[in-house]
């Protein structure tokens, strides 16, 4: 397995979005994908294990349920590649079936070199699967992916994890359509969504009562202090998770508890934080069985199949490029 470097993605790129999202006026911000550094990533594997937390063991049912019939519908060569692939934990179920079939190259697009190697473990020694790492963000790995893929192959894109609701809900349509652009008619891309459920069972989801998440959470500060010589005191900010009813998502914010003033060399900025502000760090928007669909239908999809699992309502959409 390679990992292709890619040198846009550094600690300057972390600098520049530290400084924009902290000198905010109003409310300050920070990119969740910089929650996966080594730490982050092993806090996430945890979080995915909580009782509270059940949609990653959805999704691994659905998986284990349609990932045999999913191979089916693609006879074909086929090319599978994951955006934010994680360890691949999940993934190996879909290349376990294609592999009964044919011989797949799987390509795991993540920003993550820690998770692309925790990937190279998990499915490096599967047999009839060739894997290959890229260590870039979406689009332009993607991008690299299709243009390395065999003239004869089908592309299958696996976008899971519901990370689409990370995405506000007009930036995630731009999305899609984005990824429609990289892809050719034929080629299929399965969608995972987490779905709108009771209030109180998300927050517990999201606030989990052994402080994981939170944990998660404060780590991107310790991040910054860590790669950007910055001088947060960890101790006097709270883990905030929250609902949000008119745009139907979970929020998760750092509070700060007091007074402060944090230096960060590495971004040549000082932040100045008033008791009770927040730094917002991650949305997880929620979705329903239709608004998924038509989603799809707007980027230039048509769905071939959706499948909800009952336990945990969370859904998987199986959408084709027209």
């Amino acid at each position: 397995m390679t990992f292709p470097t890619d040198a846009s993605f550094a600690v300057s790129d972390l600098a520049a979005d530290v400084r924009a999202g902290l000198s905010k006026h109003g409310q300050k911000e920070l990119p969740s994908k910089y929650f996966y550094d080594d730490l982050g990533t092993a806090l996430f594997e945890v979080i995915t294990l909580l009782p509270e937390y059940g949609l990653t063991r959805a999704e691994e049912r659905l998986l284990r349920r349609r990932a045999p019939e999913l191979a089916e519908r693609l006879p074909g060569p086929v090319v599978v590649t994951e955006l934010g692939s994680g360890s691949g934990k999940k993934t190996r179920l879909i290349l376990e079936a294609f592999a009964r079939r044919q011989s797949t190259r799987y390509y795991p697009i993540d920003i993550s070199p820690t998770a692309l190697e925790r990937c190279r473990e998990e499915l490096g020694q599967l047999n009839s699967v060739a894997v290959e790492g890229i260590e870039k963000h979406f689009l332009p790995g993607l991008q690299a992916v299709a243009a390395r893929r065999p003239p004869d192959a089908q592309l299958l894109l696996l976008f899971l994890g519901s990370t689409i609701g990370n995405f506000d809900r007009p930036v995630a349509q731009e999305f899609l359509r984005q990824l429609r652009q990289c892809v050719r008619p034929g080629d299929h891309m399965l969608l995972g969504t987490d779905m709108e459920k009771p209030v109180p069972q998300l927050l517990l989801a999201y606030d989990d009562p052994l402080g994981v998440t939170a944990a998660f959470n404060l780590n991107l500060l310790a991040r910054i202090n860590r790669e950007l010589e910055a001088d947060f005191d960890l101790s006097r900010f709270q883990h905030v998770a929250l609902y949000k009813y008119h745009e139907r998502r979970i929020e998760m914010h750092l509070r700060s508890t007091a007074e402060q003033t944090v230096t960060i060399p590495g971004a040549s900025l000082v932040v100045r934080l008033r008791p009770g502000e927040t730094i917002w760090t991650e949305n997880s928007h929620k979705f329903n069985t239709a608004e998924v669909v038509q989603m799809g239908e707007a980027a230039g999809f048509a769905c071939q199949a959706q499948w909800v699992d009952a336990e945990w309502p969370f859904a998987q959409t199986l959408l084709v490029a027209r």
